[in-house]
């Protein structure tokens, strides 16, 4: 069977707090909501062309193994490609937001090197902000 990957579909995040993280991926990042299953705890917002799914610790089809949320083990961490990226700018907003924010470098990813600026959510997930990527010169 042959097959190629195309573009990240979701990722999964365990949420100690769903309201509060899906205010911040909405509020801070931009996300919009694509689906609430609360019978499930899961919430599913739109990033993009992907989805990034924010399960409720304890919920329905939360499987404790997976992690525990709040303690930065239930991701290593999401990255969000962005244009356009200007790094001041957004740590600004982020800044004024009371986020977290990590190191600002350049880091290979699907379209090659460029920009990047790492991020925590309220339960302390680090969330990648990427840019274009770098041009050959």
């Amino acid at each position: 069977m042959n097959f190629r990957i195309l573009d990240i579909d979701h990722v999964v995040i365990r949420a100690a707090n769903i309201d509060v993280m899906t205010r911040f991926y909405c509020d801070v990042l931009g996300c919009t909501l694509e689906k609430a299953q609360p019978e499930l705890g899961l919430i599913q917002l739109r990033a993009g062309r992907a989805l990034i799914d924010l399960l409720q610790v304890g919920g329905r089809i939360d499987r404790p193994e997976s992690g525990v949320a709040g303690a930065g083990r239930n991701m290593d961490h999401l990255c969000l490609r962005v244009e356009p990226f200007d790094a001041d700018a957004l740590e600004s907003w982020l800044a004024a937001r009371n986020v977290r924010i990590g190191e600002q470098a350049t880091r290979y990813g699907a379209d090659g090197y460029g920009p990047s600026l790492y991020l925590f959510d309220p339960e302390d997930n680090m969330v990648e902000i990427k840019g274009p990527p770098i041009s050959a010169a």
